[in-house]
Parts: C-alpha cells; structure tokens; sequence
C-alpha cells in the first residue's frame, strides 16, 4: 500500500522540520512538500497533488490559511486538507470547515495523537476533537432546542450512528446488521435528515459530542 502523501503548510520552519521528523517514522505517510505562505501553498498542491495538506492557520502576507484552503480546495476538491494552529475559537474553526477543511487541531496535541488523527481522515473522518466537535454542530444544528434529537432516531438508526462512529464503512454496516447497503444509505439519509447535519462525518462527531458514542468508535 503506497503512503499517503502529505504537505507541510507553515511559516515556522522549525515546526515543519518537527512534523516532517514525525511522519518519517510512519510507514503510511511520506511528507512530500513544504510551504511557508499561501501563495506557496497553492502551487506546491497543484505541483505536487498530495493526499493530505496540514494547513496553519495563521500564514504572512494578505491570505491566511482559510483563504489558502478555499483556494486549494477550488482546484483540488479531492485533496483532504486539515488545519493545525494555536487558535480554539469558534470563529476561525467555523470558517476553516466552511472553506472546505476536512478537520481542525490545536497543536498542544499529542503527536500521536495528530498522527491517529490524520489517518481518520484518510478514513473519511472528521480531525477534531470532542469539545471542537461540539462547537462545529452546534453551529451547524437546526433543531428545535426544546426537543431532544437522540428522541427522534429510532433504535435501528441509533444502532447505525454507533457502527458509523466505529469507523465502518456501508458494506461493513451492511455486513454487521445482515441489512442490505442501499438499506444502510437510506438510514444514514435519515440520519442526517433529523439531526440537520451535512455528511456522515459530522454525524459521528455529534454522537460524540452528545455522548451517545465514544470517541474512537465504541458504542456505550
């Protein structure tokens, strides 16, 4: 299985050189590029085509790293690109999701934690953590406050929610609950339909955050 091929987005050549000594010891990721601004951003994932960007937030010059992002994500819609940077504020997490980032980390993390995390990704998982995860669907939820939304799945999409927050795929769903897959795709559809979310990431991220599931994927 070829490595993931990962780009380094920040201005601090210190901190790149940190990560870039991480992944080196990851047999599934090879850092191939490093850039300090926006502008390099860009032309090095249109150069290089990476599977996974870890962006900063916070890049000189007059674009930052949401800008940088928005305008990646224009030209390469299939590259995952995840932030890392010392901000915690709704604000800026918000604008990172909406500009098309696929996870935002706070970078006191772990490192192996920053690791796991971006092998979720590849996985189709959202990189955040349980509080930012409450923050993101908060923001995102547009459901009656006075109604609890847990009340509103039926044990059969419950069951589905936990399965999805394990990391399975539709097949392997499918598999578990000797359901067919286009079953499992009209349940994650209903899913995401009472709950007033956009995909089955954020789905798993609210069962977190609402403690329905853990985090990493067992079911309570």
């Amino acid at each position: 299985m070829k490595p993931l091929r990962l780009l380094l987005v920040d201005d601090h050549a210190l901190f790149r050189e940190g990560v870039a000594a991480l992944f080196s010891y990851q047999d599934d990721f090879e850092v191939v590029g490093e850039a300090e601004d926006a502008g390099a951003a860009l032309a090095q994932a249109q150069a290089l085509q990476p599977d996974l960007i870890l962006m900063d937030i916070d890049l000189p010059g007059p674009e930052d790293g949401v800008a940088a992002t928005r305008a990646i994500k224009a030209v390469l819609p299939e590259v995952a690109i995840v932030m890392l940077t010392v901000h915690d504020e709704t604000e800026k997490l918000i604008e990172a999701i909406k500009a098309g980032a696929q996870g935002y980390l706070v970078k006191n993390m772990r490192s192996a934690e920053l690791v796991e995390q971006l092998r979720g990704v590849t996985r189709g998982e959202a990189a955040i953590s349980k509080r930012i995860a409450t923050r993101l669907l908060e923001e995102f939820r547009r459901e009656d406050e006075s109604e609890e939304p847990e009340s509103s799945l039926t044990p059969r999409e419950l069951e589905i929610l936990k399965l999805v927050a394990e990391r399975m795929s539709n097949a392997e769903i499918a598999t578990t609950l000797v359901i067919s897959e286009h079953t499992v795709k009209n349940h994650i559809k209903n899913i995401l339909s009472k709950l007033h979310l956009r995909s089955r990431r954020h789905a798993a991220a609210y069962g977190i955050a609402r403690g329905w599931v853990r985090p990493g994927g067992s079911p309570d």
